[in-house]
C-alpha cells in the first residue's frame, strides 16, 4: 500500500510540474529588429508575431515584418503578397502614443486604406499589421535608428506589439 501511495504522489507531483509550463508564444511585448544581413547567407532577421520572436528570412515560417531603409526613410516590409499596413496614428510624444496604443482595442480600418509598406516610419506612430492569414498585430514605434554603417544604410526599430491570432481586429489588452 505504501508503494502505491508513493507512486501516486510521485505521479501527482510530476503532473503538476509538467502542466505548469507555458508553451504558448507571447502575444505582446517589446522587440528590436534591424537590417543587418547574416554573414554567409545575407538573410535579414525580422519579427514573427505568431511565435512572438525574431526569425530569419530563411526560416519557415519567415518573419511577418522586416525593416529597411531606402536611404531617406525607414520602412516595414512584408512578403505576404497583400497590402498589410495601416497607420492608425502619429503622436507628439511617447506618453500620448503609449496611451493611444493601450486604448486601441478595436481599430476600424477601411479596406482601401491598407498599404504594401509601412512608410515612412517615425517614433510615436501606431501601425496595424495584417498577415497573409488575416491575423493582426498592433505596433507602437518606440525608437528608430537610421545611419550609415559599414558603407550601407542601417535601419533599426524598437517597437511594442500586441498580436491578435483569431482573425479579428479586437485586441484584448494586457
Amino acid at each position: 500500500m505504501r508503494k502505491i501511495l508513493n507512486l501516486l504522489l510521485t505521479l501527482i507531483l510530476l503532473t503538476a510540474f509538467s502542466c505548469s509550463r507555458d508553451d504558448d508564444p507571447e502575444r505582446s511585448g517589446i522587440a528590436t529588429i534591424d537590417n543587418i544581413r547574416s554573414p554567409g547567407t545575407y538573410a535579414v532577421i525580422g519579427f514573427l508575431f505568431s511565435e512572438g520572436k525574431k526569425v530569419s528570412k530563411l526560416d519557415k515560417p519567415e518573419p511577418d515584418i522586416t525593416i529597411d531603409s531606402d536611404g531617406t526613410k525607414l520602412l516595414f516590409m512584408t512578403n505576404n503578397f497583400k497590402n498589410s499596413f495601416y497607420k492608425e496614428g502619429e503622436y507628439n510624444d511617447a506618453a500620448a502614443a503609449l496611451a493611444a496604443f493601450n486604448a486601441l482595442t478595436s481599430p476600424v480600418v477601411p479596406s482601401e486604406a491598407w498599404t504594401g509598406l509601412a512608410s515612412p516610419l517615425a517614433e510615436n506612430q501606431i501601425w496595424i499589421y495584417r498577415s497573409g492569414l488575416d491575423t493582426y498585430a498592433k505596433i507602437r514605434i518606440i525608437s528608430l535608428i537610421a545611419e550609415i554603417r559599414d558603407g550601407r544604410d542601417y535601419a533599426e526599430c524598437t517597437f511594442e506589439w500586441e498580436y491578435q491570432p483569431d482573425g479579428t481586429l479586437t485586441f484584448p489588452g494586457k
